[in-house]
């Protein structure tokens, strides 16, 4: 049995053994070491990548956010920083975290520029979502860290770095802090920047372990006292930071849990024949869960009864408010009013643009209904006017220069070989008039040039 379980052991050592993989340990150091500068093209790489980013953001655009996070090269100095402390090496680590600095100042620099001339000023759900970070942002920095090194001591095998600079999306945050800043809101600068801290401090945590699994040679001869004092104060250091994700987990969780026992509340004892549930809202500030509900009035003893459960559903203390009949119609109403005025407000714009194209449209028709006619009208004035070689109708809008005022016409553009006589124009425009069936039509006649030069 032993034997067989030695066997296994070995057999999983061979599957998850790294070390065969290993590229060469100077030319590893040296790729990292060449991402962790931010001076002159990579510099100005970051700037345009925060620009889009923060373009991503204000219109909602996850492909534009990603696009961002691939062109990003914020991953080098942090990737630099979990190197150094791996090898112990202090020079690499003092240049990473300077140059990890001045990259998250020019970042967020940028970005509050931006969103302070951006018109666009309201928070969208993926600028949102970077304002609360979580235990499972820290995971994801921690496993996206890990992939990293791994990806750069095998030679950079496959895509892994780009994938983890979108895994780990280092690059938003700076922006929702950006974003803070220029508006004024201290609560989003300080969640969106501590889920930067986040990411930037787990990457660096796995590159470290990483360094440490994939026994990578210390940059030089060092105490073991030493080396021991800077491991815990790497994980000293982690565990600090991720005291805040854990708490702000906590409280997330602790919601949704809460959230999920109304909803189930609301659909197990707030079922009555000959009504229905509009909406539901738990008002944790007053221990109050409003109610409002729609068709037959429900009596007491049913009402009673919900009150007696709701202890049941992790609602200790909190007193039910039902809102219901005739005597609440304006309570009604206006919750009604609440539940629909979005769909109304999109309706509505959905009508104007749908009047404007309908306008677009119409005017385009009349454009190419008297293009149509003047090719019409070619054939027929050749017949009652030999002299007249071209003719041209189209829709004219007049605005006075001193007035609001506008008036539309249709003008008529005629060319002859010869001088039309007065009496001849006058009837020509009647004709122009009745064919093209318009209100006000303007007649310029001009000769042609050969007519002019004989």
């Amino acid at each position: 049995m032993e034997e067989k379980n030695r066997s296994l052991w070995q057999l999983v050592k061979r599957y998850f053994n790294m070390m065969p993989d290993k590229s060469d340990e100077q030319e590893t150091i040296e790729r990292i070491e060449a991402g962790v500068p931010f001076r002159g093209a990579n510099l100005w790489v970051l700037v345009f990548a925060i620009f889009i980013a923060s373009l991503g953001l204000n219109v909602n655009s996850t492909a534009v956010i990603i696009g961002a996070m691939l062109i990003s090269p914020l991953m080098g100095p942090i990737l630099g920083m979990g190197l150094a402390i791996g090898i112990y090496d202090t020079k690499l680590l003092k240049r990473s975290l300077k140059n990890l600095g001045v990259a998250t100042f020019i970042s967020v620099l940028t970005a509050t520029i931006y969103f302070a001339i951006s018109p666009f000023n309201e928070a969208q759900s993926e600028l949102l979502a970077r304002t609360s970070p979580t235990i499972y942002d820290v995971l994801i920095a921690l496993f996206g860290g890990a992939a990293g090194i791994v990806g750069q001591a095998s030679g950079g095998k496959g895509n892994v770095i780009p994938g983890v600079a979108i895994a780990t999306a280092l690059m938003p945050p700076l922006c929702t802090a950006g974003f803070g800043l220029a508006t004024g809101n201290l609560s989003y600068f300080l969640g969106a920047f501590y889920l930067f801290y986040i990411n930037s401090v787990f990457i660096c945590l796995a590159t470290f372990i990483g360094v440490k699994a994939l026994k990578f040679s210390p940059a030089a001869s060092t105490e073991g006292k030493n080396n021991t004092k800077v491991n815990s104060t790497v994980f000293a250091i982690a565990v600090l930071t991720l005291i805040p994700a854990v708490i702000t987990t906590y409280r997330v969780l602790h919601q949704n849990i809460f959230d999920g026992r109304v909803n189930d509340f609301v659909d197990k004892e707030l079922r009555w024949k000959g009504s229905q549930v509009l909406s539901y809202e738990a008002q944790k500030d007053s221990s109050m869960l409003k109610v409002v509900a729609v068709g037959e009035i429900i009596p007491d003893s049913l009402i009673d009864k919900a009150r007696q459960v709701m202890g049941f559903y992790g609602m200790e203390g909190y007193q039910l408010q039902l809102i219901q009949g005739s005597a609440n119609i304006q309570l009604l109403e206006n919750e009604l009013t609440k539940t629909t005025s979005k769909q109304s407000e999109q309706m509505n714009q959905l009508l104007i643009s749908e009047a404007k194209i309908s306008a677009l449209r119409d005017t385009l028709r009349q454009y190419r209904q008297y293009e149509a006619l003047s090719q019409e009208l070619s054939q027929e004035i050749e017949v009652l006017y030999p002299q007249v070689n071209m003719v041209s109708l189209s829709r004219m809008l007049a605005v006075s220069t001193d007035t609001t005022m506008s008036t539309s016409y249709v003008m008529a553009l005629i060319e002859t070989d010869s001088a039309l006589p007065a009496s001849d124009r006058e009837t020509l425009r009647q004709w122009l008039v009745t064919r093209s069936d318009a209100d006000s039509l303007r007649l310029i006649v001009s000769e042609s040039e050969t007519s002019k030069a004989k």
